[in-house]
């Protein structure tokens, strides 16, 4: 997959068929609709293109309520290509972008950088300054500029109501991890460097932890204890018991914020800068404060086996 900026972007020969919208997460309702696109695409000849924005809207539109993000860029490009498209345009979001026209982002992106002669998004797409524009808008734009638009019904996972990247991001804040896998077709990650934390894991506890940077962005499960995978440059899918939140027994450390550390199973090793993925699987329980070390130390080994059973 090629991935490239608007000012770079020059239409495909033989037109192309695109899709648009901020794909924050790539679950399994976006993933229907890039089928859709790529089965439409294949039997008119076109090249795929995916349309998305960096960073999310949201983020410039309302900042002081955005939501966070269900992946970072890196991990959304990794999805896309993942889905079989061709290229994938992203276009810096910022606020000159948050007031362009409907009308104008069509002209300018759909028709002249990408040459469009298929747009296939959701039923409920809008888009443009104010979210004015439509379906109905785009169609008849297409109408004029020569491009065909298919919107697609949104699909739910088993039956029930339509998946939305707001649905998961409630799943993963109450915890409910599988919930939100299910919805996005694979196990919720967060990215991040490993950085020392205030060693506490091997020196009191006995259970060395890697402490995991993760982006304020990124949407965390709520404070618990997950089972999950953690990879690494040297491994991939390492079993883990994964914390999450500032350990209650403890002072809280740095600014506060959650912490995410994983103790890796039957594992050896010193793990310090090392670009790491935890993947959640498991919901094991809440976080609780303990009167005293061993206590913590029996219930921090009863959760190893919890995890175990629940990966297993």
């Amino acid at each position: 997959m090629e991935v490239v900026a608007p000012d770079s972007c020059a239409p495909s020969p033989g037109g192309a068929a695109v899709t648009v919208g901020a794909y924050d997460g790539v679950h399994l309702g976006h993933r229907h609709v890039i089928g859709r696109l790529r089965d439409l695409a294949a039997a008119r000849g076109l090249e795929t293109v995916v349309v998305t924005f960096d960073p999310h809207p949201a983020s410039v539109v309302r900042p002081e309520s955005a939501p966070t993000t269900l992946t970072d860029l890196e991990q959304k490009l990794e999805l896309l290509a993942a889905c079989g498209v061709d290229r994938t345009l992203v276009v810096p979001f910022d606020r000159a972008r948050s007031e362009e026209s409907a009308e104008h982002f069509v002209e300018a992106v759909l028709v002249g950088a990408l040459g469009a002669r298929l747009v296939v998004v959701g039923r409920d797409f809008h888009f443009g300054h104010g979210r004015k524009g439509d379906v109905a808008l785009l169609s008849a734009m297409g109408a004029e500029a020569g491009f065909e638009v298919v919107s697609v019904r949104l699909v739910g996972a088993d039956s029930g109501p339509p998946i939305s990247s707001t649905r998961i991001r409630r799943c993963i804040a109450e915890g409910d991890v599988a919930a939100a896998a299910a919805m996005l077709g694979r196990a919720h990650q967060v990215r991040g460097t490993v950085r020392h934390g205030a060693g506490r894991g091997a020196r009191l506890l006995g259970f060395p932890t890697a402490n995991v940077g993760v982006g304020r962005q990124i949407a965390l499960p709520a404070p618990g204890v997950y089972g999950g995978r953690f990879s690494w440059r040297a491994a991939s899918d390492h079993p883990a018991a994964i914390s999450v939140g500032q350990p209650p027994t403890f002072e809280a450390t740095g600014d506060g914020s959650p912490l995410v550390e994983a103790y890796l199973l039957d594992f050896e090793g010193d793990l310090y800068g090392e670009a790491a993925r935890v993947s959640f699987e498991a919901w094991i329980r809440p976080q609780r404060a303990y009167d005293d070390l061993g206590a913590l130390v029996a219930q921090m080994r009863a959760d190893v086996e919890a995890v175990r059973a629940a990966l297993a």
